[in-house]
């Protein structure tokens, strides 16, 4: 491998724990360079890097409403991978990555990627403090440490012999829809107009407005939400005064919903 590409979106920063892990253990295994790119910001999908075929892309997102963020997708159809073999990684809040994964890969073969193999790992949901909390944890990273070991062993192999190419088969369903949550008699709730609120805890930092992978949150004053919020947890996990929350009937019925429901440690899955 010429260069192994860390390339992810990370609001609160689990998915970059997995992908970093992933890449630095091939960059090492390879002895190859490692490169960065992180598009979480608004500036930094201004641009996508050159990679190009001989490179390896572990290529991570989270799954919001069972999907890739349907926000990143007009970024997401100005990639090119021209060649690169890739490794899809989705990262999901403890209740089940549904189609996120498959959406990711088609995503990645249709912009000129070759997958060879994916991975969903369970991780601190970002609406909670509880839920899956503390992942990625030394398990998941084990587990991390293991899948780029198996990625090893196989990129070894087919750029040693005459290679095939065929997506890496995952689960999901490439034409679902939405994941869409619902009260426990069945009425559904729709959060997505929902915003931040802003306490008289805030010291006036700025470390919401500078996290926001948006730019929704307005410099001039941080309690004002000038743009969409894609619910990442940014703003409210990063906050050092805890100022930022949710007081959204619907979204806290949500949140104490996928608490209750989807306590029990979820496992990440591999393929390859």
């Amino acid at each position: 491998m010429n260069i192994i590409w860390k390339i992810y979106f990370s609001a609160t920063g689990t998915t970059k724990k997995i992908v970093d892990c992933i890449g630095d253990e091939l960059a090492n295994k390879f002895r190859a360079s490692a490169m960065t790119h992180d598009f979480t910001l608004p500036e930094a999908r201004q641009s996508f890097p050159k990679v190009a075929a001989g490179d390896l892309v572990v290529f991570g997102v989270p799954t919001y409403a069972g999907r890739v963020p349907n926000l990143l997708l007009k970024y997401l159809d100005t990639i090119a991978g021209s060649g690169a073999l890739a490794v899809p990684v989705v990262t999901f809040g403890n209740r089940a990555f549904d189609n996120s994964l498959i959406e990711l890969r088609n995503i990645l073969e249709s912009h000129g990627f070759m997958t060879v193999a994916a991975a969903a790992f369970s991780c601190e949901h970002s609406f909670s403090y509880t839920l899956a909390a503390g992942r990625p944890d030394d398990g998941d990273i084990a587990v991390a440490k293991d899948f780029a070991e198996r990625i090893y062993n196989k990129v070894s192999e087919i750029t040693s012999n005459l290679y095939r190419h065929e997506p890496i088969p995952v689960d999901g369903d490439e034409n679902a829809g939405y994941y869409q949550p619902k009260t426990d008699s069945g009425t559904p709730i729709d959060i997505r107009k929902v915003k931040p609120k802003t306490s008289d805890e805030c010291v006036k930092c700025g470390i919401c407005a500078t996290s926001c992978p948006m730019g929704s949150i307005s410099f001039d004053d941080f309690s004002t939400i000038n743009g969409i919020c894609i619910k990442c947890g940014a703003c409210v996990k990063k906050c050092p005064s805890r100022a930022k929350y949710f007081d959204d009937a619907g979204y806290l019925y949500h949140k104490a919903q996928v608490e209750r429901n989807f306590a029990r440690p979820a496992e990440n899955k591999i393929f390859i």
